[in-house]
């Protein structure tokens, strides 16, 4: 399976989006500071995931969701409770 998932950042409150096959372990990867792009905005919560059996389908929801902000504003709505934990 292949995880597109967001996570919240704790300390600047704001959104990180990706992909990964092991959601578990990317999680733990961010939270500790191996991903350059978010490691200065650690501690980080799973906020919401989406699993796919195709590895495409996975990257291309990852892009729309990066690229389109209506994709994103679309599930910002429909998990707006979420985002505010």
């Amino acid at each position: 399976m292949f995880y597109v998932y967001l996570i919240k950042s704790e300390k600047d409150k704001n959104l990180y989006t990706g992909y990964t096959n092991d959601l578990k372990r990317r999680l733990e990867e961010h939270n500790l500071g191996k991903n350059e792009s978010t490691k200065s905005r650690t501690p980080f919560t799973l906020i919401y995931y989406e699993a796919y059996k195709s590895r495409e389908d996975a990257t291309h929801r990852e892009q729309m969701l990066k690229n389109r902000g209506r994709a994103l504003g679309g599930l910002k709505r429909r998990i707006s409770k979420s985002l505010k934990s």
